[in-house]
């Protein structure tokens, strides 16, 4: 398999128990629906502020996986948000949580995934976390390791998989 082709239902069954399948709770916003990188992990609570500081550096191909906590009560990432990812060359951004914007997302040319849409903002208080292991969806995920995400899942992987 080749990286800018891959399919995950082809990893899947390539590579069994050596991956970790994200569950399926997951709905694609960005103009790309199929990507992969190495993770950057960022836990943020209800507060965007070191997404947007995260997306406004270079993103060197990488995914950037924010744990939201699933909150239903705002949006942690959004147009303007997606407009700095896709510029500074975020592969994707798998978002624990809400984003808003979405004629916005689909006009980007960066992978976006989240739980669902909601129209209020996040808080400003400059909290979050970076590079920490976060848990959610039924795996845990540390930074470094590899996402793989398509029209059909988000697959796990400690290592850069040989496709």
């Amino acid at each position: 398999m080749n990286a800018s082709v891959f399919a995950t239902t082809d990893i899947a069954d390539e590579y069994g128990d050596a991956v970790y399948v994200v569950a399926p709770k997951f709905h694609s916003f960005g103009g790309v629906t199929r990507f992969c990188g190495p993770v950057k992990t960022l836990l943020a609570f209800e507060d965007n502020t070191k997404v947007r500081a995260a997306v406004e550096g270079d993103g060197a191909g990488q995914v950037l996986v924010v744990n939201g906590g699933a909150s239903q009560r705002c949006a942690l990432f959004g147009g303007n948000l997606a407009k700095l990812a896709a510029d500074n060359g975020w592969a994707g951004i798998i978002i624990n949580g809400c984003v808003r914007d979405t004629a916005e997302l689909a006009a980007e040319k960066v992978g976006i995934k989240a739980l669902g849409v909601h129209p209020r903002k996040s808080q400003k208080r400059d909290l979050g976390i970076y590079d920490v292991p976060v848990k959610f969806a039924g795996v845990r995920i540390y930074p470094g390791d590899w996402i793989y995400a398509d029209e059909d899942g988000i697959i796990l992987s400690p290592a850069k998989l040989d496709l």
